[in-house]
């Protein structure tokens, strides 16, 4: 079965700037789709697409079926709630009247927009907010109004760009704790975001993107296995302090030392083995700290390498 998103080739231009490359693909229903990447990877300009904000100039892209070309038709962004980076709420009306007029976009009555909006509220916790201003509500609050505001339409795919940048753990949690209801009650969700954390919480698959290209894609147990061994040693001192053969001994001993972000990291199979031998390399175990390896390490490893040690 087709996709609800099908990607070919996607390239887009600005200025002299190249921001996708020929990307492809597929969002099946109901999964929870992640894309992960640096500032400029090219993440934004791919969600505009799919909502209508930028137009596809190279390759093609289907929603539900429909081309895509050169914007969304609005038949197609009325099936799409969209939960943007920015908290654009109008802050001179009050919360659930930032529901009740943004309804009216979707031909909603006052009076359907009101209830839908009541309900909303309550779903997201809120209810005690319903005649607060939007100014006087904390981060988490304004994220959860603006989720809120993209459900009004009762959309079949949920577009949510650095849903959770800001907040505290807690709210984050929160938030999250409701993007799986929403996934559990048939939505199909696709996210950005920068939080490895949350990636692999809440998405069924991630494609890794950077320069304007997929890299890898995969779930996120799947991408760990391929990218990256079960333990590493992230080795916390100067790099001219590092013993010059100090990569040639790992390789010895079945290791992998790279460093990633400017940071000296060993991916190893046994862990404990070389966490033994880490002071006959020439580094002391004290400025060292073992771990299982994780979706941060795929995502540096992908695009944040700078070379061997």
């Amino acid at each position: 079965m087709p996709g609800i998103v099908q990607a070919e080739n996607l390239g887009k231009t600005y200025g002299g700037f190249k921001a996708l490359k020929g990307i492809s693909f597929t969002i099946e229903e109901r999964q929870c789709v992640g894309f992960l990447g640096h500032n400029g990877a090219g993440k934004s300009t791919t969600m505009r697409m799919l909502y209508g904000l930028s137009t596809v100039e190279e390759g093609s892209l289907h929603l539900f079926g429909q081309p895509v070309a050169p914007l969304t038709p609005p038949a197609l962004k009325a099936l799409l709630g969209i939960v943007p980076q920015e908290d654009n709420l109008d802050v001179e009306l009050t919360v659930l009247e930032n529901l009740e007029i943004y309804g009216g976009y979707f031909g909603l009555s006052r009076q359907e927009a009101r209830q839908r909006g009541l309900e909303l509220l309550q779903f997201m916790g809120l209810e005690d907010k319903v005649t607060a201003t939007v100014e006087s509500l904390s981060g988490g609050s304004k994220r959860k109004l603006v989720i809120a505001r993209a459900l009004l339409n009762r959309p079949k795919m949920i577009i949510l760009d650095e849903p959770t940048t800001g907040l505290d753990p807690q709210a984050r949690r929160q938030v999250w704790q409701k993007l799986r209801q929403l996934k559990a009650e048939g939505a199909t969700l696709v996210l950005t975001t920068h939080y490895m954390e949350e990636a692999a919480q809440l998405c069924d698959r991630l494609l890794v993107m950077n320069e304007g290209l997929i890299l890898a894609e995969g779930s996120p147990e799947e991408l760990v296995k391929r990218y990256v061994r079960p333990y590493v040693i992230e080795v916390r001192v100067p790099s001219d302090q590092v013993p010059a053969d100090f990569a040639g001994q790992v390789a010895r001993l079945g290791g992998e030392a790279v460093y990633l972000a400017d940071d000296l990291f060993v991916f190893c199979e046994d862990g404990d083995r070389l966490w033994r031998e880490l002071a006959s390399l020439g580094v002391p175990q004290h400025a060292c700290y073992l771990r299982s390896s994780h979706l941060e390490d795929v995502f540096l490893k992908l695009t944040g390498r700078r070379g061997e040690a």
